[in-house]
């Protein structure tokens, strides 16, 4: 059996940034402000790890029951479509999408950027915890 709690707890820290950030906004709407910055920065770097969780479940779970050449050497598209072949996602456009807004906070970190990604958080949110689910699931 594979062990997940970390995808899990990376889901949990994820959730708690953005109800942060979320609180933090409903009191004060600006988003031009030092505090509204650092909470976003925050709730980016927990997308960043998350998503890392995430995609090496997908490929544990996948070397695990179809077997480790498989996915040795693939895509990180060619995973998610595989993932998507054994129901671990519904959909991987969304799964590509939150792969290149996590290339690109590698790459630069600018406020473009970071408005850029920070849209895909919650989206990726809901994702992460059906994948997680579903990992969980089919985890025998």
């Amino acid at each position: 059996m594979l062990d997940f709690s970390s995808l899990k707890a990376g889901i949990n820290s994820l959730q708690e940034s953005i109800e942060v950030i979320s609180r933090y906004t409903q009191a004060n709407p600006s988003k031009d402000t030092p505090e509204f910055r650092t909470f976003r920065a925050g709730v980016i770097q927990n997308f960043e790890f998350t998503y890392e969780l995430s995609w090496k479940a997908m490929r544990a779970w996948l070397a695990e029951n179809l077997g480790k050449t498989t996915v040795d050497g693939i895509t990180r598209k060619e995973l998610f479509r595989l993932a998507a072949e054994h129901k671990l996602i519904d959909n991987v456009e969304p799964w590509f999408e939150y792969h290149y807004q996590r290339n690109q906070t590698s790459h630069t970190y600018e406020e473009k950027t970071a408005v850029e990604v920070y849209s895909v958080v919650n989206d990726f949110l809901q994702h992460s915890k059906k994948l997680s689910s579903r990992l969980n699931e089919k985890n025998d």
